[in-house]
């Protein structure tokens, strides 16, 4: 698998904490470099690629903004050369309400950094891939993609939109080698896992109880698809959604 991989280029957005760090730092394993891509100015993930012997640049980038999105790109084939691999996968939580109680704000704001910038992230990723007649892009949905939940009317909805949106991109790449699929993880111990227990144990227990499989899942298991599905082994896999998740949507 390795050889698939050996100095290839890799973006990951959302890539400062939790799935996205877990992301980089895998690719980094494998010999990719890696432009991390956040809004928030953290090297620490920069730093394990590096410590792997990876190469790696940070890059700033609200992902929901069209001229930023363009930047991101055109700094990782600055630096870099080419464009193999993009994982998708910045995103918000919104805030908690119910359908009638979701503001406005919030709804926009939520498919903003969740759905469009995926649109946005494809828009340039896919003309570079092109360039070279092959490539891979995972976009970060969620169980919350596959399945409904009650109190995240814009979340879910954002998450919905991811998986059209790949499903859409994948077959209109379909013959000119570049692969579109979406990764959904479920409940996985991340920052926002923390945000929406408050990082209490009881609450924490609560999540972990709904998965068939009894426990919260690691960013590295999300990783460990994520890099499936960019490798030769996954050559035939295209506008697939796969669950990653314990078992929650098979319930």
């Amino acid at each position: 698998m390795e050889s698939a991989f050996k100095n290839k280029v890799a973006i990951v957005t959302g890539g400062s904490f939790g799935i996205g760090r877990a992301a980089a730092v895998a690719f980094a394993k494998k010999g990719v470099k890696v432009a991390v891509v956040d809004w928030i100015e953290d090297n620490e993930t920069v730093d394990l690629i590096k410590k792997e012997g990876a190469e790696a640049i940070f890059i700033k980038c609200d992902v929901s903004n069209t001229s930023d999105v363009k930047a991101m790109v055109e700094k990782t084939v600055n630096a870099f050369g080419r464009l193999d691999f993009a994982f998708n996968n910045a995103g918000i939580e919104g805030m908690t309400a119910i359908t009638q109680d979701c503001t406005e704000e919030n709804w926009d704001k939520t498919l903003g950094v969740n759905l469009k910038s995926i649109w946005l992230c494809m828009k340039n990723q896919i003309p570079e891939m092109q360039k070279q007649g092959k490539g891979v892009i995972i976009n970060c949905a969620s169980i919350a993609g596959l399945v409904g939940f009650p109190g995240l009317p814009a979340y879910v909805a954002s998450k919905h939109g991811v998986i059209g949106l790949t499903k859409t991109a994948a077959l209109e790449c379909a013959k000119s080698g570049i692969r579109v699929n979406a990764v959904c993880p479920g409940a996985i111990k991340t920052p926002m896992i923390d945000r929406l227990t408050g990082k209490k144990k009881e609450a924490e227990d609560q999540f972990a109880a709904l998965e068939p499989i009894g426990r919260l899942g690691e960013p590295e298991e999300v990783a460990n698809a994520v890099l499936w599905m960019c490798s030769d082994e996954a050559s035939f896999v295209t506008g697939h959604a796969m669950a990653v998740d314990g078992g929650w949507v098979a319930q």
